[in-house]
């Protein structure tokens, strides 16, 4: 296995570890998998962004992590190195982000009038500046549509790997319209990809 491993000593009441991770995996678009007999969360697709997972475990002092993207053939690669980079980068910042999200101080709660707990105001995770890269990235990939396919189809990863992160912030109406930009955009560079081809072969 090549995967991208953390232990955190947390120490903090399970219903709050899982409030937030059930958060984090919900507003990036993770659902429930079943991969080669585990149970894990995946997010992404197969064309543009890749398929990637994440397993946790919490037992009520100590948080386990895992996380990896499907590699060439099936396989798994962890969250470093140079391949997959422009889907990788993203997608441990946002992870890096989450154990920030874990690692808050808690306040007391104490009880009301009535005798019942109150709740406690916790940091969540925030996707909004998620939604904003994707609607820049997909202007970028629109105009770069008629100069440049290469550029354009990377910028367009790019947009989507944003634009669906950001699909689960208060902004999401950015995040959709970045994605529609992207998606012009690249359909543009390939028509006049093929037109050029066809130009050249004529």
């Amino acid at each position: 296995m090549a995967r991208f491993i953390r232990d955190l000593e947390l120490n903090k009441p399970t219903e709050f570890v899982t409030f937030v991770m059930n958060d984090y995996l919900t507003k990036n678009k993770f659902k429930p998998y079943n991969y080669k007999g585990e149970e894990v969360f995946r997010a992404g697709d197969a064309l543009l962004e890749g398929f990637k997972y994440i397993k946790w475990a919490y037992d009520g002092s100590n948080f386990h992590f895992e996380a990896w993207m499907q590699g060439s053939f099936g396989g798994e690669m962890d969250l470093e190195g140079f391949a997959g980079a422009l889907q990788k980068k993203p997608f441990k910042e946002s992870i890096l982000a989450q154990f920030d999200v874990l690692l808050q101080e808690l306040p007391n709660g104490g009880l009301d009038a009535n005798g019942q707990p109150v709740p406690i105001p916790v940091q969540t995770t925030d996707n909004t500046k998620a939604a904003g890269s994707a609607l820049a990235l997909g202007i970028v990939t629109f105009i770069l549509g008629f100069i440049s396919p290469i550029f354009c189809i990377v910028c367009g990863v790019l947009c989507f790997n944003q634009a669906r992160m950001g699909s689960g912030s208060s902004k999401a109406g950015l995040a959709k319209t970045g994605k529609v930009f992207a998606i012009i955009g690249v359909v543009i560079a390939i028509i006049l990809w093929i037109l050029s081809m066809a130009m050249q072969f004529a």
